[in-house]
């Protein structure tokens, strides 16, 4: 049944969504004295060396990048949960298949 769920996930994705507000440096931009243009979004990825990666998702991919990275999540739920059972069934001596 669990790898069933995993098998409906099809897309993953990982990391957070992020609203930020830019600046364009032009001096009489109401956004040099304000909050600034925005919000655009971004998926925050950390790597596994420097700083993290942001990438730009533009407003009408928003949910459907949403519900990627909430697959990614329930991945990860999943998987925790067959380890914990496998990790059961070898406390127990019991085969693992």
């Amino acid at each position: 049944m669990l790898l069933r769920q995993l098998l409906a996930l099809k897309v993953i994705l990982r990391g957070s969504l992020i609203d930020r507000f830019k600046r364009c440096g032009q001096p009489g931009c109401k956004c040099a004295r304000g909050i600034g243009h925005g919000p655009k979004v971004y998926l925050s990825v950390s790597m596994r060396k420097g700083r993290p990666v942001m990438v730009y998702v533009p407003q009408e991919h928003r949910s459907q990048v949403e519900q990627f990275v909430a697959n990614y999540r329930r991945t990860r739920q999943v998987l925790d949960e067959v380890a914990a059972i496998n990790l059961e069934l070898l406390r127990r001596r019991e085969p693992i298949d």
